[in-house]
């Protein structure tokens, strides 16, 4: 089958991208608005940009009616009535449940955290609290907003950095496998990411 994006409605589009884009990993971001609310909400389309600075970046779709997601709101510079801070949190088994709950829209001002099964910690540097129960916890500051047509490309600075103690060695590696990261699928799915492999780089020695 050869596909021109073009000929395709954005509802198709979407669903051939999440069925074929995966698995991906998930952003579970918390943040807090001007106000002091505090907000949790997960995004997919989400991953490291490098590490010369630390950089993660998420995408945030626009609400149904065509308004700014809460998160979009909290996380824009101060300068464009944002606090310009948050925290990436890691989705991972023990509490995925949780962060499919976590996507269902409130009204503005109304925390995720009084609805569903965790906790807030206050974070290192920034404003907004990270999640206690996530072993992993970026704390950013935004460095730029790109459009993208109807999304927004958030990227961050990690300005600190919590991982649980029993999670990394000496030598700054991380056992996976007690992580237990959660990668998003197509639909309402995910999977787990517990079968690894190992494969030597370089190309195919000569006979």
């Amino acid at each position: 089958m050869e596909i021109n994006p073009e000929s395709l409605d954005p509802s198709s589009r979407y669903k051939l991208l999440i069925g074929t884009v995966v698995p991906r990993p998930i952003a579970f971001v918390s943040s807090i608005s001007t106000t002091g609310k505090t907000n949790l909400a997960p995004f997919s389309y989400f991953n490291a940009v490098g590490h010369k600075p630390l950089a993660l970046a998420f995408s945030v779709a626009p609400k149904s009616d065509g308004s700014e997601k809460d998160t979009l709101r909290n996380v824009r510079p101060v300068s464009e009535g944002g606090v310009g801070e948050y925290v990436i949190n890691l989705a991972v088994e023990p509490y995925i449940r949780q962060v499919a709950e976590a996507s269902e829209p409130l009204p503005y001002g109304d925390s995720e955290f009084d609805h569903i099964a965790l906790t807030t910690v206050p974070s290192q540097v920034v404003k907004a609290p990270r999640v206690a129960e996530s072993p992993v916890a970026f704390e950013c500051r935004t460095m730029q907003i790109v459009p993208v047509g109807a999304f927004n490309l958030v990227i961050g600075e990690v300005v600190h950095w919590f991982v649980r103690d029993d999670l990394v060695d000496e030598n700054y590696r991380v056992d996976t496998h007690k992580l237990a990261p959660i990668g998003r699928m197509a639909g309402n799915d995910y999977c787990y990411t517990d079968r690894q492999f190992t494969i030597p780089n370089g190309l195919p020695k000569a006979p």
